[in-house]
């Protein structure tokens, strides 16, 4: 029997990775001679299911990736697509280039004043986040995102070190989002990422009347061909910065905010005493 979680619903829309996916699944359907419906009967879902996979439309359930990669004798080449898909299911599409260039990073500047960076948020934290921010999210939704955001921190301490640079206002800790308990965890973690011989934390007070930063957050990174791009995201979308004009003036602007923030010390002893004030 075909379970609801194995229908045509939860569609979402199409982008290229799910459409490469799809693409495969469909060429080794083909060509082992089944239609949609042959398919389903061999893998246990329901057609609409199948096509949605194929369309491009629908992630599919590591259980759908071993039973296609049986039926259809695909060498593997299933379960290799899968994984490749998985790496950025949880991703924001706009956001996918972008991760992409902080995996070739030599270093990644990041001045943030809505949230904690992504790279440094704990687990509870992130998930305060996604129950925030309407619309809600699917458990399987908030699990992705979760997941891509804790494989992205592993460049925290890859080798060879990426050099980290953050500047974080102030205020957004003292928002208390998730409440005192899951502060309080966040800003231990912040802590320990500042003994991080690659990472240097700096906290912008939120009295400060000589402000680089006022323009919003961005993000700058120098990629292993020592190219800088530079990052600006807003509401559901974000851009990918290459004018060289454009790099120079996030450029300047980031050396104004690490000179009008807390030096990495003074920042560290103000963690401290805002993690004692919870």
């Amino acid at each position: 029997m075909v379970s609801h979680e194995e229908n045509g619903d939860g569609e979402v829309e199409p982008d290229s990775d799910l459409r490469n996916f799809g693409e495969t699944v469909k060429a080794f359907r083909k060509r082992a001679e089944l239609t949609q419906e042959q398919l389903a009967e061999r893998v246990g879902y329901s057609v609409q299911y199948v096509g949605s996979v194929e369309q491009g439309r629908r992630h599919p359930s590591v259980k759908f990736v071993n039973r296609s990669e049986e039926a259809l004798d695909a060498f593997g080449v299933i379960r290799i697509a899968a994984k490749q898909l998985q790496r950025r299911r949880g991703l924001a599409s706009w956001f996918r280039r972008w991760a992409e260039l902080e995996d070739v990073a030599v270093a990644l500047n990041t001045y943030e004043c809505r949230s904690i960076p992504g790279l440094l948020q704990t687990e509870a934290y992130g998930r305060a986040q996604i129950d925030n921010v309407p619309p809600l999210v699917t458990a399987g939704e908030a699990e992705a995102r979760i997941t891509a955001r804790a494989e992205r921190q592993k460049l925290l301490v890859r080798t060879p070190y990426i050099t980290f640079s953050f500047i974080i206002e102030q205020a957004v800790i003292e928002r208390r989002t998730g409440g005192a308990e899951v502060t309080g965890e966040q800003i231990d973690h912040l802590l320990e990422c500042t003994k991080l011989p690659n990472v240097d934390i700096q906290i912008m007070p939120t009295i400060q009347p000589f402000h680089a930063g006022t323009d919003g957050p961005f993000r700058l990174v120098e990629t292993e061909d020592n190219e800088w791009l530079g990052y600006s995201e807003g509401q559901k979308t974000g851009l990918v910065i290459s004018d060289a004009k454009a790099i120079s003036v996030l450029h300047q602007r980031y050396a104004k905010l690490r000179i009008q923030a807390l030096n990495p010390a003074d920042s560290a002893g103000l963690l401290m005493r805002m993690r004692g004030s919870l």
